[in-house]
């Protein structure tokens, strides 16, 4: 026996969602189908779920470094440090 999940969603949404899923050959009730079982084949959100204010909080600061004149490591001294990293230990 089947189960009916109802949920409210905006216009917007609906539209964008089903635009998308079907551009991918899926109706939303398969996409969300497919979530489902994705959650519990992962035993939970299939993705992670967190805030972003870490990453923005960390870009404002690097872009605070860098209009005070701050300069960051090329690509070399990077690949430096790790490599004198791993030799000390």
């Amino acid at each position: 026996m089947a189960k009916t999940i109802q949920v409210r969603v905006d216009d917007s949404l609906k539209d964008s969602t089903d635009l998308l899923f079907s551009s991918l050959g899926l109706d939303t009730s398969t996409a969300i189908r497919m979530f489902l079982v994705a959650s519990i084949e992962a035993n939970g959100i299939p993705f992670a779920v967190m805030h972003r204010t870490d990453r923005d909080s960390a870009i404002r600061e690097a872009i605070n470094h860098r209009k005070s004149g701050g300069e960051f490591l090329t690509a070399e001294q990077s690949l430096r440090n790790m490599q004198a990293a791993i030799n000390i230990l």
